[in-house]
């Protein structure tokens, strides 16, 4: 990893760089694919599938069938099955307890303003199933989806070279109520759920993250009229440290978001440089065993450890980069919590694993990145609904604002809204 020892203010923004593409180096690339598919639908996406995702053979049926979904629980082990059953239990729980009541207010007498949530009826759960199949985030998507009320869920992942879907996927969609499950990944994942075609349907919204193609295509989608959950590209966490962490825990929790992708990015940032080499130590160590080290690597290799004199510059710097992961891990954690404001989740003490937060605890693993934690949540309850205002004015309540509603309409020369309230006004002055 790169040490860099209190580095200069100015310095921070290409210091804190993601070792990412711009979206003008994947644009084009993007763009022809939306434009076939929507041009010619299925035929296109099952050519785009093998020749992204090297698929060996031919992938007849895009459509998940009864029987794959069978054949995929008799494949998934009970201790996999029984680990997935405990942390949907608890995701259920901490989303349904972010259900709100609607609000219901008079404005002034006679005026009477509520709010309603509904469900986004028709939604797209991307799964990423390339490197790593990531059957945990259809927990994180489809049980809130389930819960908000949402009528279609779609999901899309990637099949492997012989034109399967991993059974862990398959399994965990099934058990969450997706509706249709759909054999394609990548930028043509996101054009057939934006477009529709033969197969596939049209959603009003997209969920999931991915590469960098993924989370291009899915910002690309926005402009054919299909929202998004958040540009949710590769995974990254920042780790604030003193003495008084455990390097061990440290370096494997920034292994564990190297190992998702070579572009991921990790960073420790600390008081203590004695920490700092402690942890470059057990990740040379640690990154030895792991199956992925290839990976890992090439992620650390674009990683950085910071060394900072006080606490004050360790928060602006963390809130500058705005972690997607932020693991706090210091003596005096309350001053930590405080001044965070750019995070998409967090994570406290030495016995908090960000991997607790990916699978099991609750909270939900679907995050900003790249930055944009400092103006987008993660997924929550309400990424599956819309809020709808609804009023009815008596009367009353119309005497009441009508004179500020021509006054203002006619400031602005809308001459046929001041028109609405006068005619209604001197109806009543009629009666």
């Amino acid at each position: 990893m790169n040490k860099i020892y209190n580095p200069e203010k100015k310095d921070w923004k290409t210091l804190l760089k993601r070792p990412t593409k711009t979206v003008a180096d994947i644009e084009s690339t993007v763009d022809q694919v939306f434009g076939e598919v929507l041009n010619e639908g299925d035929s296109v996406i099952k050519k785009y599938t093998e020749k992204f995702d090297g698929v060996a053979v031919a992938v007849e049926n895009l459509l998940v069938s009864d029987d794959e979904i069978v054949e995929a629980n008799s494949l998934v082990s009970v201790e996999l099955k029984e680990a997935i059953l405990l942390a949907k239990d608890n995701i259920e729980k901490f989303h349904a307890a972010q259900q709100t009541e609607s609000v219901h207010v008079e404005t002034v007498t006679g005026v009477d303003c509520w709010q309603v949530k509904r469900p986004i009826e028709k939604v797209g759960l991307y799964i990423p199933g390339g490197t790593a199949p990531l059957f945990s985030t259809i927990l994180m998507l489809a049980v809130p989806a389930n819960i908000a009320g949402c009528t279609e869920i779609v999901l899309c992942s990637p099949p492997n070279k012989e034109g399967k879907i991993h059974p862990a996927i398959l399994y965990t969609a099934n058990l969450c109520g997706v509706t249709k499950i759909f054999k394609v990944g990548g930028i043509q994942a996101i054009a057939g759920m934006t477009f529709g075609t033969q197969t596939i349907p049209q959603v009003y919204k997209i969920f999931g993250p991915g590469n960098q193609y993924v989370t291009v295509a899915k910002q690309i989608a926005t402009k054919y009229g299909v929202a998004i959950d958040m540009p949710a590209g590769p995974s990254e966490l920042l780790v604030v440290a003193d003495d008084s962490a455990n390097a061990s825990f440290v370096a494997s929790d920034l292994l564990s978001q190297a190992e998702h992708g070579i572009d991921s990015q990790v960073i420790l940032v600390s008081l203590s440089k004695q920490l700092l080499e402690e942890v470059e130590k057990e990740i040379v160590l640690q990154i030895n065993d792991l199956p992925r080290k290839e990976i890992a690597q090439k992620a650390i290799d674009n990683s950085k450890l910071i060394f900072v004199e006080d606490d004050e510059t360790a928060q602006e710097l963390i809130n500058e980069y705005g972690p997607e992961h932020y693991i706090v891990c210091v003596s005096d954690e309350e001053s930590y919590l405080r001044a965070i404001t750019n995070a998409g989740s967090v994570f406290i003490g030495n016995y908090t694993p960000e991997s607790a937060g990916d699978y099991a605890s609750g909270t939900n693993h679907t995050l900003p990145t790249n930055g944009y934690a400092k103006q987008y949540s993660g997924v929550n309850l309400d990424s599956f609904m819309k809020s709808m205002t609804f009023q009815k004015i008596s009367r009353e309540g119309l005497q009441e604002i009508g004179n500020a509603i021509e006054l203002m309409a006619e400031a602005e020369g809308l001459q046929a809204h001041k028109n609405a309230v006068t005619l209604r006004l001197n109806n009543l002055d009629d009666e």
